[in-house]
C-alpha cells in the first residue's frame, strides 16, 4: 500500500514575528531547522520514491533537511509554485495583531480560516486549491497509484487544501483545520488511493 505524508515547513522568520507570510520568501529559524530534522527522525524507515515541494525557501530547506536525516538526499525531488503558500495579498509582511487591530478578529478570522474569503489582493483558500489540487492529482496521484511513496513539503494552506480533497473535509469544517509546523502526516493508501489510515507523528 502507497504512503504520502505532508509535512509543512518548519517554523520561518515570520512565523516568528507572527507576520503575515504568504508568497514572501523568508527563511527557517533555528527552531524552524530543528523542527525539520525532528521530522526527518520521525520519517526514518521510510523509503520515499519522489518529493514535491514549493518555490519557496522556507519548504525547500524543510525538505532538503528532512531528506538528509533519513539519508536520502538521492532521491528526485519536484518543486512548483502550485504548492507555494496562498498569496496574502496586501497582507503580506503585516502584523497579526495589528491587522486584527485595525479589521477587527471576525474579519481577520475570516481571511485566514474560511474557503472562500480573499484577503485584499490576495487568494482565498479556494483559490489555492484551484492550483494545489489539479496539480496533485496530475503530478502525484499517477504515483502512489504505482505504489510508490511520497513525500510533500509545502505550506499551511496549500496542504489544508489538500487535506480537504483527501479526507472530504467540508467547506465550513476546513476553518477549525491547522496544521504545526513541522509534523508529518501520514496517509496509507489503497490501490485505489482509498484512504486506509491516517496518523500526526508527533
Amino acid at each position: 500500500m502507497p504512503l504520502l505524508v505532508l509535512v509543512r515547513h518548519g517554523q520561518s522568520e515570520w512565523n516568528l514575528q507572527n507576520r503575515f507570510t504568504g508568497e514572501t520568501d523568508v527563511e527557517l529559524t533555528a527552531k524552524g531547522r530543528m523542527e525539520a530534522w525532528s521530522a526527518g527522525d520521525k520519517l526514518s524507515g521510510l523509503n520515499f520514491a519522489h518529493a514535491f515541494t514549493s518555490l519557496l525557501v522556507r519548504a525547500i530547506e524543510t525538505l532538503e533537511l528532512i531528506l538528509s536525516r533519513t539519508g536520502q538526499t538521492d532521491c528526485p525531488i519536484s518543486r512548483d509554485r502550485a504548492l507555494n503558500e496562498r498569496n496574502y495579498g496586501r497582507l503580506q509582511g503585516l502584523n497579526k495583531a495589528d491587522v486584527t487591530r485595525q479589521y477587527g478578529e471576525e474579519q481577520v478570522a475570516l481571511w485566514r480560516r474560511s474557503f472562500s474569503a480573499r484577503p485584499p489582493g490576495g487568494e482565498s483558500l479556494e483559490d489555492t486549491a484551484a492550483r494545489v489540487i489539479p496539480y496533485f492529482k496530475q503530478m502525484i496521484e499517477p504515483m502512489l497509484r504505482q505504489g510508490r511513496d511520497i513525500l510533500v513539503v509545502a505550506h499551511g494552506n496549500s496542504l489544508r487544501s489538500l487535506v480537504m480533497y483527501l479526507e472530504g473535509v467540508s467547506e465550513v469544517a476546513i476553518a477549525a483545520v491547522d496544521l504545526p509546523t513541522g509534523i508529518p502526516r501520514l496517509y496509507t493508501l489503497d490501490d485505489r488511493l482509498n484512504i486506509q489510515k491516517v496518523e500526526s507523528l508527533c
